[in-house]
């Protein structure tokens, strides 16, 4: 097949992004250069392939690569998450599979979305389940985060490592169980299996409860809509929809919504987060005007 054809999309992209690379920048000479950008036999020594390989592939003829060679070839182009993905999918037709990276946080177009959900405790966890952002309604619900220190704050950590938490869950068995399965498929999916498992080491250790749950190898989606029931020792019994969704442009991170299931449940998560506003202003008030706000009438 010819270069440039309608019918090679991928031998089309490819070459696109070649002539968009800097030859000189990356050390190759400037003499005798015909058109911009690297030579098809430069792309090739950069991916550790054959030239010969290579060019067949930029015209159609090279039949379909790997996945570990298309991985080579990305670096050699110095593509981005975006185009690398595309790039999978012109040859593959899949996207690459997700590597794990540490989260860097939240954007703070991210903590306004969480914050605007405000009788919707929410929170956004990494594919580890390291929770690294969450609004004020989830503090007052679920879990204050920000009370506990940052290598705590892993919700296997917090859900098998915490007996008062688990008092707020009824139905143990059963959100343990899903707890678990979720956490295993988001592991093995970001491929940090290694990662996590001197966490999961010490857990089996510290808890028989989830020693039992992890060998036993349940699998669970963590995506979906799940009913959670809380019994608050404040607020008494909320019922909670369970919504999980990835975060645009971040594979890295996952958003967790719990939104109160009917106008009974909403009416005890907004008495919470009040009665926790009241105690932030009571603490922020100087000594006498609290003391005048606490005194008896």
């Amino acid at each position: 097949m010819a270069d440039g054809t309608k019918d090679n999309p991928l031998g089309d992209y490819l070459r696109d992004r070649r002539t968009r690379m800097d030859p000189a920048a990356l050390g190759f000479p400037l003499v005798r250069r015909r058109t911009p950008g690297l030579r098809r036999e430069e792309v090739a020594q950069r991916a550790h392939v054959s030239a010969t390989w290579y060019t067949w592939l930029e015209q159609g003829r090279g039949g379909a690569p790997s996945a570990e060679v298309l991985a080579r070839i990305a670096r050699a182009l110095m593509l981005t998450d975006a185009e690398r993905e595309y790039l999978f999918l012109l040859a593959l037709g899949r996207p690459p599979e997700v590597r794990f990276q540490d989260a860097e946080g939240v954007t703070p177009r991210l903590q306004r979305v969480l914050d605007s959900l405000e009788t919707s405790p929410a929170y956004v966890r990494t594919s580890t389940w390291d929770v690294v952002a969450w609004n004020h309604a989830s503090t007052r619900v679920l879990t204050d985060y920000g009370a506990l220190p940052a290598g705590q704050r892993n919700i296997l950590r917090v859900v098998f490592g915490s007996m008062a938490l688990r008092r707020k869950m009824p139905n143990w068995e059963r959100d343990s169980r899903f707890i678990v399965g979720a956490f295993r498929a988001d592991v093995a999916r970001a491929g940090a299996a290694a990662r996590v498992q001197p966490m999961v080491d010490e857990l089996c250790q510290l808890d028989p409860e989830f020693r039992a749950l992890w060998r036993g190898n349940d699998v669970q989606s963590a995506y979906g809509e799940h009913p959670k029931h809380v019994v608050h020792p404040v607020a008494g019994p909320i019922d909670l929809e369970y919504s999980a969704f990835a975060v645009d442009g971040r594979p890295d991170l996952g958003m967790v919504v719990y939104t109160p299931a009917t106008p009974r449940d909403l009416a005890r998560v907004k008495a919470l987060i009040a009665a926790g506003e009241g105690a932030k202003a009571l603490a922020a008030a100087p000594a006498a005007k609290r003391s005048r706000q606490s005194a008896p009438a």
